[in-house]
């Protein structure tokens, strides 16, 4: 989640490569998008939804399909192919629908599951963190499995992976196996006894699908979070551009905003100052935060009202520009 658009020396070649994947995460993971003539998602917890049902509104929550889909060659949902540039290099999405030669066809559900939940692929392959499984791993698996029923439910696209093309010293995936002995903090997410139900979802919502504070965390020199800095924002992104401070420090975050602020952020768009959000985080409301139930809206508004307030001071930057060929705007 971002409210305006966003914006050490080499000690370790390990060092290096899991500071650049994990800053890539925070342009990468936060991509959404649903598609917007089909009918509203079902709210993941109602009566009798299919599992396909809960699967999709959890999907569209965690922003499957606008990372995994190719705007900019017109390509399939979910086939794969965005690419995502940065300074290390660029990524390219993979193509996660049931294609059994491309896509993950021949996954089975413990596989998506470890995926999700450790960061590894079915032949034993790290997986860097652009694709979000430090957040992901905060799900229950219900929920896992509930998405791995909504994608074997979409039609294969035999469209083949693009590797990634990155610099040399940042090629080494099993990198990722000290990476995560460091920063990978197992799930599934438990429950803060010390806050009621609603603050506990909107908590889930926010860390485990919607990972707002893979962005809006500043990292360290490993590209760890810095946890003591929570929320607090980074000035600048692999973008180039400010991630503010979305905590409830009245100066430098989002403390003076009301309930009803937050609302009209998460429904349309809107900041206090009447002006709208741009780049990511259009898009976050576009295809995320405005597809959420109303109990979800809600107890997602409760627990950012709640995030502690950090003084960090983050200047805006401009506004990314609105032709990029894959901006779902």
């Amino acid at each position: 989640m971002r409210v305006f658009p966003r914006a050490a020396r080499r000690r370790t070649v390990v060092s290096r490569v899991a500071g650049i994947f994990i800053l890539a995460a925070s342009t990468y993971g936060l991509v959404l998008d649903a598609v917007a003539q089909d009918p509203e998602p079902a709210f993941a917890g109602a009566p009798g939804a299919t599992a396909a049902a809960r699967g999709r509104y959890l999907a569209a929550a965690a922003g499957c399909e606008g990372c995994h889909t190719d705007k900019a060659s017109h390509g399939a949902p979910f086939a794969g192919g965005r690419a995502f540039k940065t300074p290390y290099g660029t990524f390219y999405s993979p193509n996660i629908t049931p294609d059994p030669a491309h896509g993950i066809g021949a996954w089975s559900q413990t596989d998506l599951v470890r995926a999700l939940r450790q960061g590894i692929g079915p032949k034993g392959r790290h997986f860097y963190p652009v694709f979000p499984y430090p957040a992901f791993t905060l799900m229950t698996t219900r929920d896992m499995a509930d998405i791995y029923a909504y994608l074997r439910s979409l039609a294969p696209q035999p469209r083949k992976n693009r590797p990634h093309d990155l610099k040399f010293l940042y090629t080494f995936r099993s990198a990722m196996f000290f990476w995560n002995a460091l920063y990978l903090h197992k799930g599934p997410m438990a429950a803060d006894p010390g806050h009621d139900a609603r603050w506990n979802r909107g908590a889930y919502l926010a860390r485990a699908l919607g990972h707002c504070d893979a962005c809006h965390t500043p990292r360290n020199a490993l590209g760890g979070k810095n946890e003591a800095m929570a929320y607090a924002g980074t000035k600048s992104n692999p973008e180039g551009v400010a991630v503010p401070n979305i905590t409830s420090d009245h100066k430098t975050g989002i403390g003076k905003w009301s309930a009803g602020d937050l609302k009209m952020l998460f429904q349309i768009g809107m900041l206090p100052d009447g002006d709208f959000v741009g780049g990511v985080m259009a898009e976050v409301v576009t295809r995320e935060t405005s597809k959420l139930s109303g109990p979800d809206l809600d107890a997602l508004i409760a627990y950012v009202k709640s995030i502690p307030a950090i003084k960090n001071t983050i200047s805006k930057t401009k506004k990314p520009s609105a032709d990029s060929a894959n901006s779902w705007q």
